[in-house]
Order: structure tokens, then sequence, then C-alpha cells
């Protein structure tokens, strides 16, 4: 049985400019409703991705290296257990520790979000550099500039290094007021894209519209593809990962920006592991036909069983995938004992029971 709770879309403003949630709130009604009250939380930029399972799992986005993960603003959960009573975090600190970063539908369903919010930045620019043609040597040199430029952003920037084929696109953000210098950051890498378009110090809730992505159903797989701590993770790969992202047509690698305030958090405040981490991967795969499904996945996990060899194991627990090995290790690291002794108290007999579930 699937519990659905699609319908749970209510947001209540409460006092000193916190909300409660219910978890299926998609971030694109969020922003419009937080945006004309001037408020954000940092959450992803993925419209119709839903707050619950994003905040369970982490949750990270533009606003992250400044207030953290969407989970490190959690205050508050409700949540209905395998009797049908409800259990709140406000007399259970347990299940708020959990929450922040424990996956989902481990424990039970989490019905309300309580979060802090913050004031809305004043404007947001985007600054986007394509390379068109890459080979694999310069592919490698722009990844190792890549790396050199995003060791050092400022807390209110943000950016992704996106290989899709011989295409690369690489995107930085920033919502600080002054960006006079910020350029400087990459300067490096402008003067070898073939296209660099600067959209400076736009309304946030105009921006935000752009990275939304498509509405309509599609034939994808996305899955973590490694938490780095820079490009020494990588390094002895990136001909193999280059090469064979250019044989598989739909199929992208993608690296996105992570620090800041998320390694500033105690690794005991919450049950999201990763705060030494400065970078999280992503693979992706898009498919028309179903009969192009298999080929395609099998390369997928020929990229991902690479990034294992070079000793990538390490992923995140919203891009999960049912192939990875001793998947709860990856996801959660030193704090899965905790969760399973957390998983006997919530839930003793496994009625929420799924493959990668935490025993």
């Amino acid at each position: 049985m699937l519990i659905h709770l699609g319908l749970m879309k209510k947001i209540t403003w409460l006092q000193e400019n916190k909300v409660k949630l219910q978890p299926a709130c998609l971030l694109q009604e969020i922003y419009a409703n937080f945006l004309p009250k001037k408020r954000i939380i940092p959450a992803g930029s993925c419209g119709t991705v839903a707050i619950g399972g994003l905040t369970l799992g982490g949750g990270y986005g533009f606003f992250s290296r400044k207030y953290g993960l969407t989970c490190d603003n959690l205050l508050r959960v409700k949540m209905i257990d395998y009797k049908g009573n409800t259990i709140d975090s406000d007399k259970d600190p347990d299940l708020l520790w959990a929450c922040k970063g424990g996956g989902n539908g481990n424990f039970g369903v989490v019905t309300e979000l309580h979060f802090k919010t913050y004031p809305v930045p004043q404007s947001f620019s985007g600054y986007r550099m394509k390379f068109t043609n890459l080979t694999s040597d310069k592919f490698v040199k722009l990844i190792r500039l890549w790396f050199q430029a995003t060791e050092k952003l400022p807390k209110e920037a943000f950016s992704a290094f996106v290989l899709n084929g011989k295409f690369l696109t690489i995107l930085f953000t920033n919502f600080a007021v002054n960006q006079t210098d910020f350029e400087k950051t990459f300067s490096s890498l402008i003067p070898l894209a073939n296209d660099y378009k600067p959209m400076k110090n736009r309304n946030l809730a105009a921006a935000l519209k752009n990275y939304y992505g498509v509405t309509e159903p599609i034939y994808f797989k996305n899955s973590s593809a490694g938490l780095y701590t820079g490009i020494e993770d990588i390094e002895k790969g990136l001909e193999d990962i280059f090469a064979k992202v250019v044989a598989s047509k739909g199929m992208i690698y993608q690296i996105n920006t992570l620090g800041g305030r998320i390694n500033e958090v105690k690794a005991s405040d919450s049950a999201y592991p990763h705060r030494d981490i400065n970078y999280l991967s992503e693979l992706q795969a898009y498919w028309d036909l179903p009969s192009q499904e298999e080929k395609l996945t099998k390369s997928f996990e020929e990229v991902q069983q690479l990034l294992r060899n070079l000793g990538n194991v390490k992923q995140y627990r919203n891009y999960p995938d049912i192939n990875f090995p001793d998947a709860n290790n990856a996801y959660f690291g030193n704090n899965l004992v905790r969760l399973q002794k957390l998983k006997k108290k919530y839930d003793p007999n496994n009625l929420f029971d799924y493959p990668q579930v935490i025993k």
C-alpha cells in the first residue's frame, strides 16, 4: 500500500516569520506564496519537488551555502506512527534529529513541517557559460579551472558544472547585494566559453522560474554520483567519465557546490552526515522511447561503477538508486546506527517498508 499525501498542500504562517507546511507543498507553490511576503527558505530550484521529500533527505539549492540545507532550518515536525498516533518533535527531540536528513518513509508519515524563514534577497544574478565541441583535454582543463574557481565562493553564491555529451554548461549564481568583483572568481573560464550570458540583479521570482524544469512526464533516471571533497576524488577518472558521457546520448554528469553554512552545522545536530563535503554530483539520463532505456541505463551503471572504483561511496539520500551497494551506509554514514535505533523506537514491526528502508 502506498500512502499518497498529494492533497496536503496547506501553508500556514506563524509568529516571528515562521511557517508551517504540509508535505506536498511544491517548491513553485512555496515560492509563489513566500516571495510576495519577502521571505524564503533555503530549498531547491526544481519547481515540482515537494517540501516533505526534499527536507527529509537534506535539501540544497541556491541559498544553502548561506543558510544551510532545507533540513537545517526545520524547527518542528509531526508524524503519524504505525499505531496511528501523532508524535510531535517538540515532545520528542529524537524525531526532529531523524527528520533532518534521515530519509523518507522510514519511521512514519510526516504530516507537518515547521521552518524558520529568511528575508528575501534584493536581487538574484546568474552567470551562464556554454562550451561546445569539447575534447577530452579541454574537458579536463575546464573541470580543473571550475574546481579552482569554486574553492572560495562567497556564501551567497552557488555553481553547477553540467556535462551533456560534448556540450558543457557552467552556471554561477549570486544573491549578494554587492557583486562588483564576483566575476573575477571565475575569470579564467570566461574567455574559454563559446557563449557567456550574465543576467545581473534580476527579480528573484522571475529568475527562479528559469530553473523550475519541465512539468510534463518524461522518461529519465537520476541518481547521486558521489559526494566529493574536491577534484582529487575524481581526478584519475576524468578522461573515462568524459568518454562514457560523450558515448551515451542523453546522459548528463553534473556537479553542484555545497559548503559554506552546510559545513558549519554540527554533525550531531542532524541525521544528514556529509558535513565535511563541498561538492555533490549527480548522474542523469533521458530517453524518448522505452526501447532506449536498457542501453542507456547500462551505460549509466558503468559510470556509477567507475566512480565507485575511484573510491566515491558516499551518496545523497534524495538522489537514491536501487543499485547502490550498502545503500544506507552510503546515505547516512556514521548516523546509520542511531537511525536504526530510532527505527526500532518508532516502527518496531517494520510496517513502513521498501527496498532501502532503514531496518
